[in-house]
């Protein structure tokens, strides 16, 4: 049976509430992804708590967090976090911020 629902959630440096399903976990670690990410969440984390962000050219609720670590594997050098920043209406019709990561990925950057 597999686990449902909001792994952890945090805020980024501009105090949008930006959290991780159990699914879009899943779906980063699965090994046809990003399974080099499985020992790197808290980096994720801190990827999304302590960095900037830049919005995507196509697409203006796409940001991407970047960071570097000296500690990851395979010669990479950052992790990348995908987010959408995206709104559900409330129980009062009211615009409520749902803003969740979509992936994460390592990679090196120069």
């Amino acid at each position: 049976m597999a686990v449902t629902g909001i792994r952890w959630s945090t805020h980024d440096r501009y105090r949008n509430e930006i959290y991780l399903t159990y699914e879009r976990w899943q779906h980063i670690i699965a090994s046809i992804n990003h399974p080099d990410m499985a020992n790197y969440e808290e980096h994720l984390k801190a990827t999304i708590r302590y960095r900037t962000r830049k919005q995507d050219s196509l697409n203006p609720q796409k940001y991407r967090y970047v960071s570097a670590f000296a500690d990851l594997p395979a010669d990479n050098t950052h992790i990348t976090a995908i987010v959408l920043f995206r709104f559900r209406e409330g129980s009062d019709s009211a615009q409520i911020s749902n803003t969740y990561i979509v992936t994460a990925y390592q990679k090196r950057i120069r």
